[in-house]
C-alpha cells in the first residue's frame, strides 16, 4: 500500500529556509524616565495626568510608567487601557511614589509627601488658596524638586496648561452659570439667552485672557448680553478681533465696573496672575450692591480669587450664598469634564517629557529651558518662588543661582 503525500504550498515551506530575526534583550536607556501617576484622593478630582495613548507614546520611547490602580476611572480610562498601553499597574500608592517623576493633577496631601524621596520631581498644581507653610516646609525637608503646572511656560512665554484648561473653564463657567440662574438652584429663574420679547441675561466678565475669550464666546453663542473688563487694552483689542463683532469692553475702573455689576445676572472672574496671587478687583461693598440671586463664578480662585467674598468650594458643595449672591468657587472646574480635561493636560505633559529626554532628563532640561524653570517653586531643600517666600515669610533663593552652583 502506497502512502499518499499531502502537497504543501511553497508559501508555507519556503520561509523555513529564510534567515530569521534574532530576538535580543533590549538594554534600558540611560536617559529613560521613570514616571508615576498616583490616584487622586482630594478636591473630588476626576482628572488624570496622562491618558493611555500618551503612556503608549512614552513607553514606546523607552520610558517606564507606573499608574496606580483606578487612577483613570473617573475619566473613563480603565486599568486595562493603561496596561495595554505598556504601563505597570500598582496596587498601592507607595509603589507609585518610588518613581523619579510624579505627575498629579491635584497638589499632594501632607501624608503623600511623607512617601517622597530626595531629589524626586513633582509636577502638579499648587492651588494657592489651600497652600500652607507646612506644605512648603515638608517639600523642602524632603528635598523635592516641585514644578507648578500653573507657572510652566512654553517657548513663546505663554502658559500652555493654563491656556488649555482655561478654554475648558471658560465654556464650563457659562454652562454652570446658566444652571445656577434657574429656580432649582435658588437663582432668579432667568434664561441666560432670553427669547423673543424677553431680554437676555447680562454677563460681566473680568479678564480678557483665554478664559474670558471662551466664556464670552459661549455666552454670546447662547444669546446673552456680554460686558468685558480688563486693564490690558491690547488683550481687549485682540479679543474684540477674535470674537468677530463689537462688544462692550472697558478698563477696570471701579466706577464703571460697579455700575455694570449692579445690573449683572452673572459675573465671571477670569483674571490670571503670572506668578503669585490674583488681585482682588471686586470689593465686598460692590458684591453687596449686586441684585439678589445673581451668580458669581470665580475661576481665579485657584490663585486666590478676584472677589473679596470668594472662598474655595468643592464639587460636593460647589456654591454658597453671601450678600444674597450665589458664589461658585471650585478651583478645578475643568474636572467636571474630566476626560476632555485629562486629554488636554496629557497633550502638553507628554511632549514636555519627551523633550526632557532629549536633554538628558528633567534636571538638564531645567538648565536649557527658561519656561520649565519658571514653574519650579522648591528645589532640593530651597524655596525658589519669590511670591511664596513673601507670603509665608520664608527665604527664597534664585533658581538660576542654585543651578549654576551645581554645574
Amino acid at each position: 500500500m502506497t502512502k499518499k503525500k499531502i502537497p504543501i504550498p511553497d508559501s508555507l515551506s519556503q520561509s523555513y529556509y529564510q534567515p530569521q530575526e534574532e530576538m535580543l534583550a533590549v538594554k534600558e536607556r540611560k536617559d529613560a524616565l521613570f514616571i508615576g501617576i498616583p490616584k487622586e484622593t482630594r478636591f473630588q478630582e476626576n482628572r488624570v495626568a496622562l491618558t493611555p495613548s500618551s503612556v503608549a507614546t512614552l513607553v514606546g520611547h523607552g520610558h517606564r510608567v507606573v499608574v496606580e490602580a483606578g487612577a483613570g476611572e473617573q475619566s473613563n480610562f480603565s486599568d486595562h487601557d493603561y496596561s495595554e498601553a505598556g504601563a505597570d499597574i500598582a496596587y498601592s500608592a507607595e509603589q507609585v511614589f518610588k518613581s523619579n517623576i510624579l505627575l498629579k493633577v491635584a497638589p499632594p496631601t501632607l501624608d503623600e509627601i511623607d512617601y517622597f524621596l530626595p531629589d524626586q520631581i513633582l509636577i502638579s498644581p499648587i492651588h494657592l488658596p489651600t497652600l500652607s507653610s507646612e506644605y512648603i516646609y515638608k517639600l523642602r525637608q524632603k528635598r523635592v524638586i516641585a514644578l507648578a503646572m500653573e507657572y510652566i511656560q512654553d517657548k513663546s512665554g505663554s502658559f500652555p496648561i493654563v491656556r488649555t484648561l482655561s478654554e475648558i473653564a471658560g465654556i464650563s463657567a457659562i454652562l454652570t452659570a446658566a444652571e445656577l440662574l434657574n429656580n432649582a438652584s435658588n437663582g432668579q429663574g432667568v434664561l441666560l439667552g432670553g427669547i423673543s420679547g424677553v431680554p437676555p441675561a447680562k454677563v460681566v466678565i473680568l479678564g480678557s485672557g483665554v478664559v474670558g475669550e471662551y466664556a464670552a464666546r459661549a455666552a454670546l453663542g447662547l444669546g446673552a448680553e456680554v460686558r468685558i473688563f480688563d486693564n490690558n487694552i491690547y488683550k481687549l483689542n485682540r479679543l474684540q478681533s477674535k470674537i468677530g463683532h463689537r462688544i462692550y469692553t472697558s478698563s477696570i475702573i471701579p466706577k464703571f465696573l460697579e455700575r455694570e455689576l449692579v445690573n449683572a445676572h452673572v459675573v465671571i472672574g477670569a483674571i490670571h496672575s503670572k506668578e503669585g496671587r490674583t488681585p482682588v478687583v471686586v470689593s465686598e461693598e460692590m458684591v453687596d450692591k449686586m441684585r439678589s440671586g445673581a451668580v458669581i463664578i470665580d475661576i481665579s480662585i485657584d490663585q486666590g480669587g478676584c472677589f473679596a467674598t470668594s472662598e474655595v468650594t468643592t464639587h460636593d458643595k460647589p456654591t454658597f450664598i453671601r450678600n444674597d449672591v450665589i458664589h461658585y468657587c471650585v478651583p478645578n472646574i475643568a474636572s467636571k469634564v474630566s476626560r476632555t480635561a485629562s486629554t488636554a493636560i496629557s497633550n502638553i505633559l507628554a511632549p514636555m517629557l519627551l523633550d526632557a529626554q532629549k536633554h538628558g532628563g528633567i534636571i538638564s532640561f531645567l538648565h536649557n529651558s527658561v519656561g520649565i524653570r519658571h514653574g519650579v517653586y522648591t528645589y532640593k531643600g530651597c524655596l525658589t518662588n519669590h511670591h511664596l517666600g513673601e507670603r509665608f515669610g520664608i527665604k527664597s533663593t534664585d533658581l538660576g543661582l542654585l543651578l549654576a552652583s551645581q554645574l
